[in-house]
């Protein structure tokens, strides 16, 4: 049935558009206590119903209703249930050129196990005790005042020596007071002494790769979207209760705002798990979804298929959904999946419409230029080199990425922090948050690893062979401060800050853990009483608070960027020194901040411009304290960065 309805030219013709597409908000089940109201989107449907059921998972037969649906405006069907319907599950049934689908409700708030069957819910049952005066604890902030730490719900407390009790799920984020083996601090605790802003979760909709029966018979990232409304199911205590994961995510959300920690959330409407079963397609076969006339996917993604966002049901679904995070989940931040295969007028109006509500939400994603079949003319994508046309959007620095570590490409490849040479150059631009793509530092990302590449020490461990512990620390710690004492918006993947390794229990490095099993992945806690680690983690800890105290480092325009940055010429080797004039900076306490760093395996000798100097960043010391005075020159010592202030 896909290939022969999913029709380019009829779904995404002037014509269907006009004639279906429906611009209210009010799609899926309105719950009232006297009545429920279903209205479902299926403009090539001869007939539609509603069907009830007592149990949501699908292998449970009992029905409780299946009432006919009416036709309506734009090409959607209606019917209205009497009673309080709270916690019933439903589906919808379909008649489509003479065939019958049961799909699941592409607008469901709440869904049962494995999310097959929709469920009615009243939301605000499901909201923890305080959430009415929950809100951003850092609604002041701009998005390069942010520092995003990225992290995976499951990693985070799965460690047998994490000290949580709710492993794997939700509401290990509220619990407080938790501890390693050795007695040091660990989740929330952990983040907030940390110094983070922002926690960025790897997606937490519902997704489609692992069992909500049996959570620990597989592990995934989350990238395969299932139901896009709906919190992840293996995360919640009971996933075969619909509201019990939206509570218990609410308590997640508000328990790092309570500890000053806003919540960005990873979203991936770029493509779904399966599209052929997914329930937006069943309904109208093949719309969500990027397909020729002769029924092959557009697969820019990779993954199977791309989402067709240009047309306008697609469009508005993504404007919908992300407008319900931010307003029923008080999400503070929306991290995009690919969303170079996202045209620009969905990015531009789900930004402006979520800006109009709250300004302070935040939002960034993958630009890279993917090889997608759109399905109307004159479209343009979401990606780095169309950065100028989404202002209030940012995207992931490839650039400072592989000029730091190496190319992704190769992995065996050395970059600036590990003995490269001749990158100095292009490195300079990407220092001011001004790569060639990049109109603004704000739009900039500045990272050295993510979650779907080498962690930065796996990869110092494979491109610097034979180099020790002592020696890819350093490397870590150079890559760290280019990272946070860069202009943009800093991000660090969760436990690179300790030199997380994602080992197998072979003790082979894995390069791709979206599917391995908690032993690869999982963040181990353990490793904060080593003493190199502990060295490497109070580093970036004093990076993140030096950062936190000059806005010199946190510009918002090119042409303040310009104005003050200044690069001393002619130092030894691959070394690098930027002044920073901050005379003129708002908030900034500094008159100058002088950046070294030195890659090299000797010292490095600078003269200073004149005057005393107070040095805040020295070899594996970092903070907002002062280290020394100095005056004249200093020496540099090898693989490290010092920072001075005046």
């Amino acid at each position: 049935m896909v290939n022969e309805l999913a029709w380019d030219g009829q779904y995404s013709s002037e014509e269907f558009e006009q004639k279906y597409t429906y611009n209210k908000k009010d799609l899926g089940a309105a719950w009232s206590k006297e009545h429920t109201t279903f209205r479902v989107w299926a403009p090539l449907a001869s007939a539609c119903s509603v069907v009830g059921y007592k149990e949501g998972d699908k292998e449970s037969k009992e029905q409780l209703f299946e009432v006919p649906m009416e036709p309506s405006e734009q090409g959607t069907w209606a019917a209205e249930v009497m009673g309080d319907l709270h916690g019933v599950y439903y589906t919808y049934k379909a008649t489509i050129r003479d065939e019958q689908v049961e799909a699941c409700d592409p607008y469901a708030k709440a869904v049962g196990v494995n999310g097959d069957r929709a469920m009615v819910i009243d939301l605000a049952r499901s909201n923890p005790e305080g959430w009415g005066e929950d809100q951003n604890p850092n609604k002041e902030l701009a998005i390069n005042d942010a520092i995003i730490y990225e992290l995976h719900v499951r990693d985070f407390s799965i460690d047998e020596h994490s000290g949580m009790q709710h492993k794997g799920e939700f509401l290990a984020f509220t619990e407080q007071g938790t501890t390693n083996e050795y007695g040091q601090s660990t989740g929330v605790d952990y983040l907030k002494d940390l110094g983070i802003t922002h926690v960025h979760l790897l997606p937490v909709y519902d997704y489609g790769s692992v069992d909500e029966r049996d959570r620990d018979s597989a592990f995934n990232w989350g990238y395969d979207p299932k139901n896009y409304n709906v919190p992840e199911g293996t995360y919640a205590t009971n996933p075969y209760d619909g509201e019990v994961r939206i509570r218990e995510m609410k308590q997640m959300v508000k328990s790092l705002h309570d500890n000053g920690i806003s919540v960005i959330m990873d979203v991936v409407y770029n493509h779904v798990y399966d599209a052929g079963s997914f329930c937006f397609n069943q309904l109208v076969p093949g719309y969500f979804t990027r397909i020729s006339k002769d029924g092959v996917y557009s697969n820019g993604s990779y993954c199977g298929n791309d989402t067709a966002s240009e047309r306008s049901m697609v469009h508005n679904y993504i404007v919908q959904s992300i407008l319900y995070w931010m307003e029923e989940f008080h999400i503070d931040g929306f991290r995009f999946d690919l969303v170079g295969l996202i045209d620009i007028d969905t990015i531009n109006e789900l930004v402006r419409e979520v800006k109009a509500i709250r300004p302070d939400v935040i939002f960034y994603g993958e630009g890279w230029d993917m090889p997608t079949v759109v399905t109307k003319n004159d479209c343009k994508m979401a990606i780095q080199m169309n950065s100028q046309l989404t202002p209030d959007f940012a995207y992931f620095n490839d650039s400072i990425r592989d000029l730091m570590k190496g190319k992704y490409s190769d992995v065996t490849e050395a970059g600036y922090v590990n003995g490269a040479k001749g990158k100095v150059d292009e490195l300079k631009g990407n220092l001011m948050g001004m790569p060639y793509w990049a109109p603004s530092p704000a739009q900039v990302v500045q990272y050295s690893s993510c979650h779907d590449d080498l962690g930065i020490y796996d990869r110092l461990q494979i491109a610097s062979k034979g180099a020790d512990k002592e020696t890819l620390a350093a490397y870590n710690r150079l890559a760290a401060a280019i990272v946070f004492l860069s202009e943009g918006i800093p991000f660090i993947h969760a436990g690179e800050e300790f030199l997380r390794t994602k080992v197998n229990e072979e003790g082979k490095i894995i390069s791709n853990s979206y599917n391995s099993p908690d032993y690869v992945n999982k963040i181990r806690w353990n490793q904060l009483h080593d003493e190199v680690c502990a060295e490497t983690r109070a580093y970036y800890k004093g990076l993140i608070a030096f950062r936190k105290a000059h806005s010199a480092l946190r510009l918002r325009t090119a042409e303040e960027v310009r104005k003050a940055f200044y690069f001393m010429p002619a130092l030894e080797g691959e070394a690098i020194a930027y002044q920073i004039d901050a005379r003129e900076i708002e908030s900034e306490q500094a008159d100058q901040i002088l950046v070294i760093l030195n890659p090299e395996t000797t010292t490095t000798t600078i003269t200073l411009p004149k005057g005393k100097w107070d040095v805040f960043v020295e070899g594996k010391q970092a903070g907002t304290n002062a280290i020394a005075t100095v005056e004249g020159t200093v020496e540099v010592p090898p693989i490290s960065t010092m920072v001075l202030v005046q």
